[in-house]
């Protein structure tokens, strides 16, 4: 009979129904569709774009030295590392929550020895009692018949499922981090090359008023305004060498050790665009995004704290049972007939506890919140991705038209140049046409920069392979 109860009693408990409430993903409160308008690439061909959720990161950045950094700091960068252990950590408490299932099995060996007083024996004289016995069995083992620990083992799950996703995340920005950071010091480099550049032609062109000043053929105000354009080039140079430096930080940080020389970038003219990605359809996008599934398993975990929450209104059946064997003689331990066992099952009925109304309650509200972040991490990524579609709409406009700028102000430059030299114009003219001319330069790296970053950042936004492909090239100790 205790045999036919034992199997039972096992049978509920791995079979256990779970009192939490079915899941239902909720419908993504965004559009169906992308914006569209002006500012829209509007029916823009597929035909040579992929998906940016099968593309590898090393099939997305092309440039060789990008992919060299990137695989340094996938190896280095701290950040990341503190994502894989917590995806570690996550990973034990799950084993632990799941392991509840499950009796602890332990093994015990003792000896007691006690003196028995005359009036409290049987023989009515004074004895000395050992007992040595050998165990083996479980205590307090919950069996599980209204789901209360599987319904933990399934929130302890979905925060394990999240933490992989958040290490996903991490992963994709980073490797977007370290691209926008190596095309920043690029910009910055090309910048710092311009300025001194342009200090030179400055300096020259100072050096050549000043001659013509003490001849008698330009004023002090042409010296002066000359003067300024000078120390207005001295000025950029020093800031921009600041930045170079400060990109170089930012980069050697992300990387976690220093950047080797040799992959640095000197300009923008040699780093190899990024691929083109296709946007596809929200739903098919969004919903794939790491931050958005991590949300979602969140709001998971927390729909199976309902179902223990629930279960705590309910009856809770443990077990303790023991076997093994014992007797006054130690030689006497495993001989025939000093087999023992003990079996002692337990039903703990709740009569009046407040706490588990408020507990239910707050499980609700739990869900609820988890609820409303995901939702937000939905709306959030659609805000990011029809950004990144805006900024690539008209990015190749402005471009355009800055390179227009620069050849048209370059043109004005060289004709004031000529009429001052021919003492037709004052310099007033010069120094308004060389201002514009630096200013449209450094406005046409800005907007390279931008073009190069808008690619980076709809790769990153569209939840980008975060894996790298088969073929991908092996990193070289610099």
């Amino acid at each position: 009979m205790n045999k036919i109860l034992t199997c039972l009693l096992l049978s509920a408990a791995v079979t256990g129904c779970t009192m939490a409430p079915k899941y239902n993903r909720p419908d993504p409160p965004v559009p169906k569709e992308w914006p569209k308008g002006n500012a829209y690439q509007e029916g823009e061909s597929k035909t040579n774009r992929n998906s940016a959720l099968e593309l590898a990161w090393d099939q997305c950045f092309t440039d060789e030295k990008i992919q060299h950094l990137i695989q340094l700091a996938l190896t280095n960068n701290l950040d990341l590392k503190t994502a894989v252990i917590n995806v570690q950590l996550s990973r034990a408490q799950y084993g632990i929550q799941r392991a509840e299932l499950l009796p602890s099995i332990n093994g015990a060996a003792g000896q007691a020895r006690a003196r028995i007083p005359h009036d409290l024996s049987s023989t009515g004289q004074a004895q000395i009692q050992n007992q040595y016995s050998v165990s083996l069995g479980a205590a307090a083992w919950e069996l599980d018949f209204f789901g209360r620990i599987r319904s933990l083992k399934e929130s302890a799950l979905q925060q394990y499922l999240a933490s992989k996703e958040a290490q996903r995340n991490a992963q994709i920005l980073l490797v977007s981090a370290v691209a926008n950071a190596y095309l920043n010091l690029a910009a910055d480099s090309e910048n710092l090359r311009l300025s001194e550049t342009t200090f030179q032609s400055q300096e020259h062109t100072y050096n050549l008023i000043a001659q013509r000043n003490h001849l008698g053929l330009a004023t002090d105000l042409d010296v002066n305004q000359a003067r300024t354009q000078v120390e207005s080039a001295r000025v950029d140079i020093a800031k921009f060498t600041r930045l170079v430096a400060l990109d170089k930080n930012a980069l050697d940080f992300l990387l976690g050790k220093p950047a080797p020389v040799q992959w640095l970038p000197d300009n923008l003219d040699n780093v190899s665009p990024v691929r083109e990605v296709s946007a596809g359809l929200p739903s098919d996008v969004l919903l794939q995004r790491p931050d958005v599934l991590a949300a979602e398993d969140q709001l998971k975990s927390a729909n199976a704290n309902i179902g223990a929450a629930r279960a705590a209104f309910f009856p809770r059946i443990s077990l303790t049972a023991a076997v093994g064997t014992a007797s006054s003689d130690l030689s006497g331990l495993f001989k025939y007939g000093s087999t023992t066992w003990s079996y002692a099952p337990q039903l703990v009925v709740p009569i009046f506890d407040a706490r588990t109304w408020s507990a239910h309650k707050m499980a609700k509200a739990q869900r609820e919140m988890a609820v409303a972040q995901y939702e937000r991490a939905i709306q959030n990524a659609f805000r990011e991705v029809a950004d990144a579609l805006a900024t690539r709409g008209t990015v190749n406009q402005e471009l355009a038209a800055q390179e227009t700028l620069v050849k048209t102000v370059s043109e004005t430059y060289q004709l004031s140049s000529y009429r001052y030299d021919k003492g037709l114009d004052n310099y007033l003219g010069v120094l308004d046409a060389q201002r514009s001319l630096y200013a449209a330069q450094q406005g046409l790296v800005s907007l390279r920069l931008a073009k190069m970053s808008s690619g980076i950042r709809l790769y990153s936004v569209l939840g980008g392979g975060w894996q790298p492909s088969t073929n991908s090239p092996t990193m070289t100790n610099p």
